[in-house]
């Protein structure tokens, strides 16, 4: 499944593609929140996720790429995020987190960096619903594909075969099924879906290689 990401969109309208994105049949926004201290931009917060919340019947999910993001997690879960996803390097303390999450009633989800290798997340598998495996340094879209990932997704998936694999950064129409043949399920696209005649088309297009 696709998780179209609002990074690369115009964010001074983000309701028309977001719309377009909806017409065209995605089931997952995704948004990346960025402080400025984990990683240097600073993007959007939980007003944001508000807005975007009433325009349509679709998962919301926070990629927190913040320090300290359990003082975030509150503020994501009432704006309307049924996923919230924390970085391993941001914590020290990622059980409590994801344990956190699930008190809230939303779906855990724990991100790794591309020098975290899989292994990091072996105490809590049994508890997030997701892992995402950053494909690309996060911080920026546009990003060149990492290709030596793949053996983390594969790690993952080989040792929780229920739990759902993302990939985020560099997917594209060759790079998702690499993602997708190493056990991913969900990809992020977020610079691909503005470069063609129309993001709904885009995401169609990529849609279709997640079988």
């Amino acid at each position: 499944m696709i998780a179209p990401s609002v990074l690369s969109f115009d964010h001074s309208d983000l309701r028309t593609p977001v719309l377009e994105l909806v017409a065209a049949g995605t089931q997952i926004i995704h948004l990346d929140v960025m402080d400025g201290q984990f990683v240097p931009p600073i993007t959007i917060g939980d007003g944001v996720a508000q807005g975007l919340r009433k325009l349509g019947d679709f998962l919301l999910e926070a990629h927190l790429m913040t320090e300290t993001p359990e003082r975030h997690f509150e503020a994501f879960a009432k704006a309307g995020c049924g996923r919230i996803l924390f970085h391993w390097e941001a914590t020290k303390h990622a059980h409590r987190l994801a344990q956190s999450l699930k008190a809230m009633g939303v779906q855990a989800g724990i991100a790794i960096n591309p020098a975290t290798p899989a292994q990091a997340l072996e105490s809590v598998l049994d508890l997030v619903d997701e892992v995402l495996v950053m494909t690309v340094n996060p911080g920026w879209g546009g990003q060149e594909f990492i290709r030596s990932a793949m053996s983390k997704v594969a790690w993952i998936r080989e040792h929780a075969p229920n739990v759902l694999i993302e990939v985020d950064g560099g997917i594209d129409e060759e790079t998702l099924p690499i993602a997708k043949q190493h056990g991913a399920d969900l990809f992020v696209v977020g610079s691909r879906l503005t470069k063609g005649p129309s993001i709904g088309e885009a995401f169609r297009r990529l849609s279709q290689l997640c079988g």
